[in-house]
């Protein structure tokens, strides 16, 4: 039993001898360490310092880390009245920027303006579709086609494009207003291309009648020899000899 406690005492000294910590006073350590931190105290030894570092120990207490942390601290102080500046705009920024999303996402200007614009645009094409009826030729009835998907294509770029509802609506009446254009001088083309058509059929007509001017003449004077014997009929005899021909009383 003795042998058990004198186990046990011995164990508890090697315990706190592991856990004892030896300190050992450096103070040139220390000196440099406080010098770098505040600029207190003085290099030592002093003749390392002079022979090695002596640059470095006529200027180690100015440029401390005390100084420079002050500094920065101040500045920092300063930059909280800009930092919220800044949050305050960026904040406002961001209320605005989600309201101009929201009016990109939804087209409402083609909501309100695409009655007019499609009424347009199928007027257009009924026009183009009468180029060829009325004599016009495969190519001119391209070159209309082609304005009319360009039109087409302007319509889907607005649609797709990142804009608000104002600039959405101006440039939809802008391209109402260019249809509109376009149809009336199609339709002036083609009133000219059925002018064109019926002048050209009345003149065909004409070219193959034949004329017979002996005829003619010779119904124009049987139509004069009536008249002639109508209006003597209707005078009687008076002025005139039993043969019926004209006498003047001279």
């Amino acid at each position: 039993m003795k042998w058990i406690f004198t186990t046990m005492l011995l164990m508890a000294t090697v315990v706190a001898n592991a856990q004892y910590v030896t300190y050992n006073h450096d103070s040139p350590k220390m000196y440099q360490i406080t010098v770098e931190e505040t600029g207190a105290g003085s290099l030592t030894p002093e003749a390392y310092y002079w022979l090695l570092h002596n640059k470095y120990k006529k200027t180690a207490a100015v440029k401390n880390k005390l100084t420079f942390r002050t500094a920065a601290g101040v500045a920092s102080y300063q930059q909280v009245d800009k930092a919220e500046a800044i949050d305050s705009a960026l904040t406002s920024r961001a209320k605005i920027e989600a309201l101009n999303v929201a009016d990109r996402q939804v087209d409402l200007a083609w909501l309100a303006e695409r009655d007019k614009v499609e009424a347009q645009m199928r007027k257009f094409q009924k026009n183009i579709d009468r180029i060829s009826l009325t004599g016009g030729s495969p190519q001119e009835k391209e070159r209309w086609s082609d304005y009319y998907h360009v039109y087409q294509c302007a319509i889907k770029a607005t649609k797709d494009a990142y804009m608000p509802n104002a600039q959405r609506k101006k440039e939809y009446l802008q391209i109402y207003a260019d249809v509109s254009k376009q149809n009336e001088v199609l339709v002036k083309y083609l009133v000219q291309l059925n002018n064109r058509n019926a002048t050209k059929n009345l003149l065909s007509v004409t070219d193959d009648r034949f004329i017979n001017k002996g005829s003619i003449a010779r119904n124009a004077m049987n139509r004069w020899s009536e008249s002639r014997s109508a209006v003597q009929g209707s005078q009687g005899n008076d002025g005139n000899n039993d043969s019926g021909d004209e006498t003047v009383n001279r």
